[in-house]
């Protein structure tokens, strides 16, 4: 009786396609990257702001811990980064419900405007490639995304592949 199991091919694990890999990822994020960092450099800010935002917008009422946990920077960094998104009023901040010591994030209509602005794009790039790959390959576009991360944040997406929950929160709890 002939073998009839399926043999995986390997020539996508070679070095000249895996080097390719990097290269598509290189020049993906910066076509991804190129408008909403001109928006953010008009503004004078930087990737870092654009980061904190979209994660204070994704997240509202996230805690700095929380934040800090997501980012994967120091406080250091993210005291310098969040100092200016508050001075010149993109984000809010309050104390926690229960632990005064916590503080509380959320973006000010001035920052949701600026959040928007700097996502749509990026939504509408996703959205054509999505599109134009069609339901397969966004698949496999997922498993290749959640492969990449580290365990702990695929840990935030959910087990199957729907988008993550609107309310999903980082793992952090300390107060900050």
């Amino acid at each position: 009786m002939a073998d009839v199991t399926t043999r995986i091919n390997p020539l996508f694990l070679r070095d000249e396609e895996l080097r390719q890999g990097i290269e598509f990822l290189y020049f993906a994020y910066r076509e991804f990257t190129k408008e909403p960092d001109t928006i953010l450099f008009e503004q004078g800010l930087g990737r870092a702001h654009h980061r904190v935002i979209y994660f204070v917008g994704r997240q509202p009422g996230i805690s700095v811990s929380d934040l800090l946990s997501t980012l994967r920077i120091t406080k250091q960094s993210l005291s310098r980064v969040l100092s200016q998104l508050l001075k010149e009023e993109f984000v809010h901040q309050r104390p926690g419900l229960r632990d005064r010591r916590q503080r509380l994030l959320e973006l000010t209509p001035k920052g949701v405007e600026l959040e928007r602005k700097l996502t749509e794009n990026q939504r509408k790039l996703l959205a054509r490639a999505y599109r134009e790959a069609g339901a397969e390959a966004v698949e496999g576009f997922r498993k290749v995304m959640m492969n990449i991360m580290n365990e702990d944040d695929r840990t935030r997406f959910p087990t199957n592949t729907t988008p993550p929950l609107a309310g999903w929160r980082g793992s952090g709890t300390g107060a900050q």
